[in-house]
């Protein structure tokens, strides 16, 4: 009876063990996902071009077309889920959502924390000038003594205040700055590379990108550590998407450019 009790709990105990590891197995975000049938897709939907609502209430952007690209390519249907920014590393620590797909700026603490798919945008700090201003500026130091427009609050605000002798002219938004620009009042304005596609993308006005500035800024697709069968998923369809071309096709139709490539020096 003792070797029939020990055996029955050595079996319970095997069996047991089994199945926490087709658990252990079952839980990883591909699975899931795959469950589901769903891709749950996180963004703020407040922040265009990238991702916000048109009058009938539906999601557009850049990121809404990226997401939905990425989400075919896996086999599953896109599920979006609006949240604020400052709450949206969290939400998807706590499994609100599966990725988001916000132009989450790839940084080493973030990558401490979370997982990343293969960067799909390359941004950085880029001049705007009038097309018929042929002056050399590639660097902020070139333009000292001279005016340069930038948004009010902003991190291009700080940069251009770093270093002395630009003469910086601080406005509510982008329209007016480009605005002065396109009359001559400034000399040049700085701004986000694809905000500033973007911008003259949909602007009538005589101007042009100019040089990159500082550092590019690489963004990606980031979801929970500790699912290397979702992360190969991913890393495989956004490969695909780039290779068959629908990730340049959807930066041209909203930027004019290809931002999905890294920024040439």
């Amino acid at each position: 009876m003792k070797f029939a009790s020990l055996k029955k709990i050595l079996t319970a105990g095997l069996i047991g063990f089994t199945c926490l590891a087709a658990t252990a197995h079952a839980d990883d975000l591909l699975d899931q996902a795959k469950a589901r049938g769903t891709l749950r897709i996180g963004l703020e939907g407040t922040f265009p071009p990238f991702n916000s609502k048109s009058p009938s209430g539906e999601l557009v952007g850049f990121d809404v077309d990226i997401a939905k690209a990425v989400a075919a390519k896996l086999g599953l249907k896109p599920e979006f889920v609006t949240t604020e920014w400052s709450g949206i590393i969290a939400g998807l620590q706590a499994g609100k959502f599966d990725v988001i797909v916000n132009q989450v700026g790839v940084t080493d603490a973030r990558k401490q924390a979370l997982d990343f798919s293969p960067a799909y945008t390359y941004s950085g700090a880029e001049l705007i000038q009038r097309k018929d201003d042929d002056r050399p500026f590639k660097s902020l130091e070139d333009l000292k003594g001279h005016k340069l427009g930038v948004g009010l609050g902003t991190n291009y605000m700080d940069m251009a205040k770093s270093v002395p002798g630009i003469d910086v002219k601080t406005y509510p938004g982008a329209p007016e700055y480009l605005r002065d620009l396109a009359t001559g009042r400034l000399d040049a304005a700085l701004n986000d590379r694809l905000m500033v596609a973007y911008l003259l993308k949909q602007s009538t006005l005589p101007l042009k990108a100019g040089a990159m500035v500082g550092t590019g800024n690489p963004s990606a697709i980031p979801f929970k550590k500790g699912n290397p069968k979702f992360a190969k998923a991913i890393d495989d369809a956004m490969a695909q998407l780039e290779a068959d071309g629908t990730f340049a096709k959807i930066s041209d139709k909203w930027f004019g450019i290809d931002v999905t490539k890294p920024v040439a020096k």
